[in-house]
């Protein structure tokens, strides 16, 4: 008969909208997020029992109604707002995701869960498992609002599970002549590539703690914006400026750096200048004419000129109350009204860059000298405060 036929398809429908459905809430219970996919329903469909599943009334327009179904997690390669759940996550834990939030999951994406569940503790597969999201808070479920006359049964809480504990990592004590290179692997590495990516740069392959390729073009990059040297290796000035270092004690310091910028140097102390001198100051690299200033309060003790000094060239000697004085040599001109006895400020103008003496390329040979003894390495002193770096 045309009604019996009807009732055993409704029947057989209903039967295996309940199975669907109650597997579907068990994986709930396992802490899954949920969204609001439809599972459709014949209008004509009995009540469903009260084990669980949800009862769906017959509506009298005769439409489908919706029950909640889980949605899956997302794996690599795929994209949408369950990516960007996950980097944002990511991002409030406190990680830098290159690339920023943009829904896909992509080898950038991959590189910081790995780093992630490292940190925690956890095997770094780069995959979003159920711990992992769990530990992420991305587990908590949305129930699907269902229209009235439906009556749905509160799910049951899912119970939080216990924090993993994150791992305490020892900090990595670098150790100079010993520092990681190309091929090295471990905490070393990872410590640069962590602080590299907090500066910014790019590390390819995130902070994987092997030092490749990616690395050292990471390096390079950092060096080139530090006014560093760059050669995409770990050295000391590198480590410092990434923060892995602490700044030597200063035998002298600066309140204003010598040079206009824009302008550049490198640490050439003691680099070997004929048969029997070794430099004894830093070269400011700069154009012809830019600006050179008194590096603190004190008085013009000294004036050289080429007549006089065809080493040095044009230049003069400040001295400070406690005896340090300052060397600048091969400077173009003296300012006006710069001469032996004057008192300057700090940041007032004595002269400009120059190529004057021993020297065909235009810079600034600047010395330290405290309380008037030995000249000492100027380089992290002035490094202290670089004003070579662009304007903004």
């Amino acid at each position: 008969m045309p009604k019996r036929s009807f009732s055993t398809k409704t029947e057989v429908t209903t039967t295996s909208t309940k199975r669907v459905f109650v597997r579907r809430l068990a994986v709930v219970g396992f802490g899954m997020a949920t969204l609001s996919l439809g599972v459709g329903v014949n209008s004509a469909s009995a009540a469903t029992k009260s084990n669980g599943a949800v009862a769906t009334a017959q509506s009298q327009s005769g439409q489908a109604k919706s029950t909640p179904a889980v949605a899956r997690l997302p794996r690599f390669g795929q994209s949408g707002d369950a990516v960007r759940a996950l980097q944002s996550a990511l991002v409030a834990k406190g990680f830098t995701l290159v690339g920023g939030i943009d829904g896909v999951f992509s080898p950038r994406t991959r590189a910081t869960l790995r780093n992630f569940q490292q940190v925690v503790g956890f095997k770094p597969t780069g995959r979003l498992d159920r711990r992992t999201a769990q530990i992420l808070g991305l587990t908590t479920p949305t129930v699907a609002a269902v229209s009235a006359p439906v009556a749905a049964p509160a799910a049951p809480a899912p119970v939080a599970a216990p924090a993993a504990p994150v791992a305490v990592v020892a900090p990595v004590v670098f150790t100079p002549g010993a520092f990681p290179v190309v091929g090295s692997r471990g905490e070393d590495v990872r410590a640069i590539q962590t602080a590299l990516i907090a500066a910014g740069v790019e590390v390819f392959g995130g902070a994987d703690g092997v030092f490749g390729n990616g690395t050292k073009t990471a390096l390079s990059v950092f060096q080139t914006r530090k006014n560093l040297t760059v050669s995409g290796n770990v050295d000391e000035a590198t480590l410092i400026e990434l923060g892995l270092l602490p700044r030597p004690v200063l035998a002298a310091t600066i309140a204003v750096f010598p040079v206009q910028a824009q302008c550049y140097f490198t640490d050439t102390w003691h680099a070997k200048r004929g048969e029997n001198r070794l430099h004894e100051g830093v070269d400011i690299i700069a154009n012809k004419g830019q600006a050179i200033y008194a590096v603190a309060d004190g008085v013009i003790t000294r004036t050289y000129s080429t007549t006089n000094s065809p080493l040095s060239g044009n230049g003069v000697r400040l001295t400070t109350a406690d005896g340090t004085y300052f060397f600048y040599a091969h400077l173009d001109t003296i300012a006006p009204g710069i001469g032996v006895g004057t008192p300057v400020t700090a940041g007032q103008i004595l002269g400009t860059v120059g190529a004057t003496g021993n020297t065909t390329t235009p810079h600034l040979h600047f010395e330290v000298h405290p309380q008037g003894g030995a000249a000492v390495n100027p380089y992290p002193i002035v490094k202290a405060i670089d004003g070579c770096k662009k304007a903004a």
